[in-house]
């Protein structure tokens, strides 16, 4: 998984990078400070993991992983050039979803690019220049798919149709994530076009310490303007996540979460919303060598979690050994599982459920 962070210029995107990738990306009180995009691999936090490392006591333990992107500030007209424009929507195309950081503190010592602080006209000013990314996107492919359509094709006839409804939704403001089509009409108009404003989003409420726990008007103000869009919202005080992330001491991070009001980091949280936001679940594999968890989409096939580990898996699936999660720390071993016909074999059409610890046996 893939997820960009984007934002206005100096809003804490690169603070957030930070934060979650333990990375030391330039943070500093002027626009565009990130010129080149900073990318990431943040590990997925899961107790679960744990539990199963004391269990197995393996060689080595794989976590699942995320890919962050730090991407420039945008500004007005990036979708025409302007600031940075270009090369940054190029790289938000290549991500799986979009955690969009919006300013909702006050504090007169950080510049904001628009003169004050308000999250919703920064929200409309990103949208605003994706959409018109993507309104250039589907005006380029329409004029082709016209031609078509006029010598009598019905399949152009018919993708015209839904990328004229796709054109006439953008030009109204709206992003195409919200937009109603079939998955059918998804799959094969609008998927292979990698609009930008299709992605999932999660808005990051980058608040004050003392907003932390419970918000404040400005996150109130976002969820209210979100609510019809089929995305998270996340409070976050972001500068304050950078302060416990300076901690080495694990003990002293987890006090100062709890001055706070917090139960855990920021990061955490995150990354759990991201995975809702994608519909992805773990499961995991266990045994001597190595303890791994593996991030799959929900509802995947026995066979499509076996590709995750590699192709020639799911070519040459047979069966799957699956173990639930709580029945393997009930037992607390495998061999203890099967003495107690806790261990099911299941073929091509099971559904792997999050948590599931599974052996695939295959043979290419």
């Amino acid at each position: 998984m893939k997820a960009g962070i984007v934002g206005l210029p100096n809003v804490g995107k690169s603070t957030l990078f930070n934060c979650l990738s333990n990375a030391k990306a330039q943070s500093a009180n002027f626009p565009f400070c990130t010129i080149e995009p900073n990318v990431g691999v943040v590990n997925v936090p899961d107790p679960r993991l744990s539990k199963l490392e004391s269990l197995v006591n393996p060689e080595k333990v794989i976590p699942a992983t995320v890919e962050i992107v730090d991407i420039a500030g945008l500004v007005k007209g990036a979708s025409k050039g302007e600031g940075l424009g270009n090369q940054f929507l190029a790289n938000i195309r290549e991500t799986d979803a979009i955690l969009h950081v919006l300013r909702c503190f006050d504090n007169d010592n950080i510049v904001h690019v628009d003169g004050s602080v308000d999250p919703i006209r920064d929200k409309d000013t990103i949208d605003t220049e994706l959409q018109l990314k993507d309104l250039e996107t589907v005006e380029k492919k329409l004029e082709k798919v016209k031609r078509t359509a006029k010598t009598g094709n019905k399949e152009a006839q018919k993708e015209a149709a839904v990328l004229e409804q796709i054109k006439a939704h953008l030009e109204a403001g709206k992003s195409v994530r919200s937009l109603e089509v079939s998955d059918d009409d998804f799959e094969l108009y609008i998927k292979p076009l990698q609009f930008i404003t299709a992605k999932p989003v999660l808005y990051v409420c980058n608040v004050d310490e003392n907003a932390a726990v419970n918000g404040n008007a400005y996150v109130d103000q976002v969820k209210s303007a979100t609510s019809s869009e089929q995305a998270e919202v996340l409070v976050l005080a972001v500068g304050t996540e950078a302060d416990i992330n300076e901690l080495d001491d694990f003990e002293e991070r987890q006090l100062f979460l709890q001055d706070i009001g917090l139960e855990e980091p920021g990061s955490a949280k995150l990354i759990r919303s991201a995975y809702k936001l994608l519909s992805l679940q773990t499961y995991f594999t266990a045994g001597v060598k190595e303890v791994r968890a593996w991030t799959i989409p929900i509802g995947a096939s026995a066979p499509q979690a076996a590709g995750v580990i590699h192709t020639d898996f799911e070519k040459g699936f047979i069966r799957a050994e699956v173990i639930a999660y709580n029945d393997y720390v009930d037992f607390g071993s495998e061999l203890k599982v099967k003495e107690a016909g806790k261990m099911r074999v299941e073929g091509k059409n099971y559904v792997v459920k999050d948590g599931d610890v599974v052996h695939f046996l295959f043979n290419v």
